[in-house]
């Protein structure tokens, strides 16, 4: 439960840099072609606050909160009892919620359909690249376990 802790804030807060980095590129990069006062934030998602910097600090957080949810729910495939087919289940239905809901909230995707389609198009196939990725590795358990009962 500790190291859970411990892998769920590291990857809050890796997630949380990473977006900050990302925005601020791209409002270096647009605002230096001579759009000025660009922010790379959805207009009608800095409407629901009082000022841009508060927009900001909530995006922080928020992207903080995705990498946090993807961390703490890799918990759900160190739990035996439950077979892959419903951990995957469960890992998809938790951090879609998560990344999901922040998603259209922080881009107001559910105003632009289009863009609510590509991002869960997005999230199908990271979702898709993380379970290759678990099923590979139990695989290998699999294998290391039915030799090492053989030999």
């Amino acid at each position: 439960m500790k190291e859970m802790i411990k892998v769920g804030l590291r990857s809050f807060a890796i997630s949380a840099l990473a977006g900050t980095f990302i925005n601020m590129l791209i409002d270096i990069i647009v605002n230096g072609t001579g759009m000025t006062g660009f922010i790379s934030m959805s207009p009608d998602f800095l409407a629901l606050f009082p000022t841009p910097v508060i927009a900001a600090y909530v995006n922080v957080v928020l992207y903080g909160l995705i990498g946090l949810t993807f961390a703490s729910m890799r918990i759900i495939y160190e739990q035996e009892r439950i077979g892959f087919v419903l951990q995957s289940l469960i890992y998809f239905v938790v951090t879609g919620a998560v990344a999901v809901s922040i998603t259209v909230l922080l881009w107001q995707l559910h105003k632009y359909p289009v863009g609510l389609i590509c991002a869960l198009t997005g999230y199908g196939v990271a979702h898709f690249i993380i379970i290759s990725i678990e099923y590979r590795r139990l695989k290998k358990d699999i294998l290391l376990i039915n030799e090492q009962c053989a030999g």
